[in-house]
């Protein structure tokens, strides 16, 4: 059968564009010029000094000033760290990096950006230079728009991806660098980082490795306290506290008791200690950005300025330091095999974020409980919330918990419009709930002989003292599952991971002895976390939280809100005729409760006023975790402090 050429061509699966011969080539693509240089195994010639001036506290600005050993003339890549470790995502801030001149003596040498790889500078080296020098600033925010504030005139946050350029073509690990820190007069400094000298407010440190100084963090403050919280131990562990004012510092003998308790109770959970010694970088700020960051050897923790003067309001706030501590252990001593990279512009893959960041929630909660951050009944207040969020997740109808994992690479955090719809990082807290699921598992098939604690000692608690990392796949969690209970654990998970289905997995819940409910009363926990995180939720009734300025900070897909036409941004103006506070909004969710009339929201929504009309008629309604059944509960007994 005779065809024509343009019919020959469609069934060839070639393009077709009229008056263009089918043997016409097409555009290719132009090569990346010039290449970088992959990550080698092999130590980088010479150490590399890093001096950084943390001075400029009125203009936020740090100034670097690196001393580059070259092996001699011709192209050289500097990197700037693009994935950042405890991100999981390329959030690396270059468009914070300023100023940029490169020397080799008095000699000018001129770099360019990479069009593609826009995070490296390529410079060319001049025959008879031995070393370069590279100068910038690093202009951390002005305001809160900007990103995390990380100066304020009584207090720094300096980290080393911000601050660094370092040399293409090694892995991290195989270079050595020599770092310095000139601070303001009057500060004082916290540092995994061991000092080597001093010299008026310049502290030089013992030479790392690239990887390590990256993963060693400082803060520095003017009003400065630090806490032994393991004395006699294995390894020195202080807290180190900064706050924006003094009296902020005080803590009570039995607050610094819970601290310690959180130490030992990690100790008697892995059986283990990764690090020479471990710094809780604790800043206390409402001007300094707040963080919640891992490392092996510190943490970087963030949090509201009366931590310890309002301890018996704050308690939303205390699981921070038991999360991050957890890290030491569960995600920079064992850490998934696809998430480690030889450097820190190599990218990363997040799909076992759900032990990673997921198993370390759990572990964190529990830990706060056992150590007294934590009552009894606030770590079941808390598990109520989270209960509650994710059995409100419309968005497990069509996204896998497998697949947030990709949320930050493919979102880098921004805010979004649909939380519960989109999903966002559910791989946290729906983790948590799976992991609870399985420690209540091993519990009933192994008669309660057997928990998650013997997986977490066996998986976690190798190699005492060791802090180089070892990696981990999927496969090696279920045969470590499987040697503390034997049961099909790779489909358990499997499961889980992928399901699609309404409803949170609330089995770790039932089997643990208790079942959520609703009623019209908050718990104290849930006060707590409404004032650390200014709003009011009501996203249980109507289907949306409030942010002390009336901004809709969260609408629930579906929920009675979605329907009558809420959007996350609106501005929450009037309930019923009368001006909105949160009392105000109870008492008419209250009154439609039993009029069985609808409720009025006067609403601003982008500069123009609508009213929305909530036939909801079910009350106030707030998570709890009622007990279930007769008998010991096993779910009270992972929350009980280990003797």
């Amino acid at each position: 059968m005779k065809i024509s050429a343009i019919a020959a061509a469609l069934l060839l699966g070639a393009a077709v564009v009229p008056g263009l011969s089918a043997a016409t080539p097409g555009p290719q693509p132009l090569p990346a010029q010039p290449p970088i240089p992959a990550p080698k195994d092999t130590p980088y010639p010479g150490v590399v000094k890093i001096a950084v001036d943390a001075t400029d506290l009125t203009h936020h600005i740090f100034r670097i000033h690196e001393t580059i050993p070259v092996g001699g003339p011709g192209p050289l890549t500097l990197l700037y760290p693009q994935w950042l470790p405890g991100a999981h995502s390329p959030v690396g801030q270059i468009d914070m990096v300023a100023g940029l001149v490169i020397h080799a003596g008095n000699q000018r040498l001129e770099w360019v950006r990479d069009p593609v790889q826009v995070y490296a500078f390529h410079v060319n080296v001049p025959a008879g230079a031995k070393v370069i020098d590279v100068d910038f600033q690093f202009l951390s925010a002005t305001d809160g728009r900007q990103g995390r504030i990380v100066m304020t005139p009584d207090m720094l946050s300096l980290q080393w991806t911000a601050n660094t350029l370092y040399p293409a073509g090694y892995f991290a690990r195989d270079i050595t660098v020599s770092p310095s820190v000139k601070f303001p007069p009057g500060f004082h400094y916290a540092s995994a980082l061991e000092p080597a000298s001093t010299s008026g407010t310049t502290t030089t440190f013992r030479n790392v490795t690239y990887n390590t100084l990256i993963d060693s963090p400082m803060i520095a403050g003017r009003y400065f306290e630090q806490l032994d919280l393991d004395p006699n131990g294995p390894a020195p562990v202080h807290l180190d506290v900064i706050a924006d004012r003094p009296d902020e510092l005080a803590i009570t003998p039995q607050q610094l008791a819970a601290h310690r308790a959180l130490v030992q109770q990690a100790y008697k959970l892995f059986g283990s200690h990764h690090y020479a010694h471990y710094e809780f970088l604790f800043s206390l700020s409402d001007k300094m950005g707040g963080n919640g960051l891992e490392h092996h050897q510190s943490s970087e923790d963030g949090t509201i300025p009366k931590y310890f003067m309002d301890w018996d309001m704050g308690e939303a706030s205390r699981d921070l330091l038991s999360h991050e501590y957890t890290h030491s252990w569960n995600g920079k001593f064992r850490r998934p095999a696809d998430l480690w990279t030889p450097n820190f512009n190599v990218p990363m893959r997040d799909s076992l974020l759900w032990v990673y960041e997921g198993q370390t929630q759990y572990w964190g909660q529990v830990l706060a409980a056992r150590s007294g951050l934590w009552t009894h009944q606030q770590a079941l207040d808390d598990l109520a919330i989270v209960a509650a969020t994710y059995d409100h997740r419309a968005g497990r109808a069509w996204k896998s918990l497998q697949d947030t994992t990709n949320d930050p690479i493919g979102a880098e955090r921004r805010p979004i419009p649909w939380r519960s719809w989109q999903r966002s990082e559910d791989y946290y807290s729906e983790g948590q709930l799976v992991w609870l699921d399985a420690d209540t598992l091993i519990r009933q098939l192994s008669g309660g002989r057997k928990s998650l604690d013997d997986f977490a000692k066996a998986f976690f608690g190798i190699n005492n003292g060791s802090y180089v990392t070892v990696t981990y796949t999927f496969d090696d969690v279920v045969k470590a599952l499987n040697a503390v209970q034997p049961y099909d654990w790779a489909k358990f998970l499997r499961q889980r991971l992928d399901e699609h289905a309404k409803g949170a997995p609330l089995d770790g819940i039932s089997r643990g002895g208790y079942r959520l409910v609703y009623t019209a009363t908050e718990s104290d926990f849930e006060k707590s976390s409404e004032r650390v995180r200014k709003f009011t939720d009501f996203a249980f009734s109507l289907g949306f939280t409030v942010e002390k300025d009336g901004m809709l900070g969260e609408v629930l897909w579906d929920s009675p809100a979605f329907k009558a036409g809420a959007n996350v941004g609106m501005k929450l103006l009037a309930v019923n005729g009368d001006e909105y506070d949160a009392d105000t909004l109870k008492d008419a969710i209250k009154w439609a409760q039993k009029t069985r009339k609808p409720i009025q929201l006067l609403v601003e929504d982008n500069k123009k006023f609508r009213t929305l009309t909530i036939p909801y008629y079910d009350g106030l309604r707030y998570p709890h975790l009622q007990p279930a059944g007769t008998g010991p509960r096993s779910l009270d007994a992972i929350l009980a402090a280990r003797k």
